[in-house]
């Protein structure tokens, strides 16, 4: 017997109430789905044949990069072909280049050591393998004057081995340091050995001096023009030079093949339509995967884009209004938004809450953005923690990108190809791929797209920036 049937019921159940009852049912729900801010702020070009092509005034001088360290078996070593980011060192054969990368040793400095002082006698080339180092000298009225701060793959005193002058600058270990160095005795002996090495060096020195001369601030062909004369001046013939091998981006993919049993789609779409439902979240989870694609990706990922001379790093660790304004001295040609870790944004949060600035909140498509000097903070987890987009802990450290906009202003640009046969969404393209013998439907999902900077002074990068640093006010 039925032991509900026995119990003192005056009225029907809820639970026996429920099975003639429909229920309300929400579309299914995926933790993954964030708002993909980029995606919306990027101006978006349409691309013919799957390839963009960046036009660009000829290069003569391309600055410097930075140089990738190894650790091997406990040890940091340089490569050899990484010493070519060195200008010093442009031109040498790879045989010079193994001598030379053998030739360095690796000497360690505790936070707040001066490695080396303005004014003394250059006797070294160094390169920072980890930790980080501030660059200071002193100002007109005997102050000190921040230079810039180095990390790992940065180097100074290079010219010192070839040059007899004094350093202008005073190095500091900002945190413990070890950094790979050679010195001028070590080099030298070298250039005594192999004289062909000293005849290649000394041409580069000259060559950069004369690239100076024909190129502007920038590396470029320099476009001759007169100003301010009077009567029948000779004027400078010029004209305008133009890069011979353009990069061009060829539009990524990302793919997948949605299964679904005909009997499924047959008998189970109501209330919800099955097919609709596969394909949606399927698409949500493509559009997350393009996100991560346009910041990390290696070949056209902005965190792989950012030239050297534009990536920076913060004075204290946590990015303060400071840092944020440098950001902004680098990319002050109508800069656009930040991007950054949520955890990164609330790092900057409570820096400005400490000096007293908070910063101004704004509403853009009815969602409050935090600003810096009138420019959005854009949040996006793509913007790793400690290579994670979902960040459960208070430390880490992750990098916030400045960047400006639009074809027209030589900025940052989404590229897709719109068209494209089955399209569903812009470059987003959905084919039925057949039934197979198991009564399985698959359909392809395919999106094309790609990014492109146009100009290096279009993005800027704040590297190695720490989200766990916390102040304590009294109480």
């Amino acid at each position: 017997m039925d032991n509900d049937f026995l119990r003192n019921h005056n009225s029907v159940t809820t639970q026996a109430a429920r099975n003639l009852a429909t229920t309300t049912k929400s579309l299914l729900m995926m933790e993954e789905i964030t708002p993909r801010w980029i995606l919306q702020f990027l101006p978006w070009v349409n691309v013919t044949a799957g390839t963009y092509r960046v036009n660009r005034i000829k290069v003569l001088f391309k600055g410097e990069g930075k140089i990738s360290i190894t650790e091997r078996d406990g040890r940091l070593l340089v490569e050899p072909d990484q010493l070519r980011q060195i200008s010093l060192f442009y031109g040498t054969t790879a045989e010079e280049l193994s001598l030379l990368a053998d030739s360095f040793i690796v000497e360690q400095y505790h936070k707040d050591q001066v490695i080396v002082s303005e004014g003394d006698s250059a006797n070294k080339l160094y390169i920072v393998a980890k930790g980080v180092v501030e660059a200071t000298t002193l100002g007109e009225r005997e102050q000190k004057v921040q230079i810039g701060i180095l990390s790992s793959g940065d180097y100074f005193g290079e010219f010192a081995l070839l040059e007899n002058k004094p350093y202008n600058a005073t190095i500091t270990a900002l945190s413990a340091s070890s950094i790979l160095t050679i010195d001028c005795d070590k080099f030298n002996s070298l250039l005594n050995k192999y004289p062909e090495l000293r005849k290649r060096l000394e041409q580069n020195r000259r060559s950069r001096d004369e690239w100076s001369v024909k190129t502007n601030e920038y590396g470029e062909h320099k476009i001759s023009i007169q100003a301010g004369h009077e009567g029948e001046y000779e004027l400078p013939e010029t004209f305008v030079d133009y890069i011979e091998q353009p990069r061009e981006y060829p539009l990524s993919i990302v793919q997948t093949v949605i299964k679904v049993h005909t009997r499924v789609t047959d008998l189970y779409n109501d209330p919800i339509n099955q097919l609709e439902e596969q394909v949606r979240l399927t698409v949500e989870a493509i559009k997350e995967k393009q996100e991560w694609e346009l910041i990390n990706n290696k070949k056209f990922g902005l965190l792989h884009s950012v030239a050297p001379s534009m990536r920076l790093q913060p004075r204290y660790g946590p990015p303060t209004p400071d840092d944020m304004d440098e950001l902004l001295s680098r990319v002050w040609k109508k800069p656009a938004i930040f991007l950054a870790h949520p955890k990164a944004i609330a790092a900057f949060g409570r820096e400005c809450t400490k000096r007293g600035v908070p910063p101004v909140t704004v509403t853009i498509q009815g969602s409050p953005f935090l600003t810096w000097r009138g420019v959005p903070i854009v949040p996006c987890n793509k913007m790793l923690v400690d290579g994670k987009s979902k960040c459960n802990g208070n430390t880490g450290s992750t990098k916030i990108l400045l960047m400006r906009l639009g074809e027209k202003e030589q900025g940052v640009i989404g590229l897709h190809q719109l068209g494209i046969p089955d399209e569903i969404m812009p470059s987003l393209s959905m084919r039925m791929m057949g039934i197979d013998n198991k009564a399985l439907a698959s359909y392809l999902l395919t999106l094309y797209f790609s990014a492109a900077v146009l100009t290096d002074d279009a993005l800027a990068c704040l590297e190695n920036v720490e989200v766990g640093f916390y102040h304590n006010y009294p109480i």
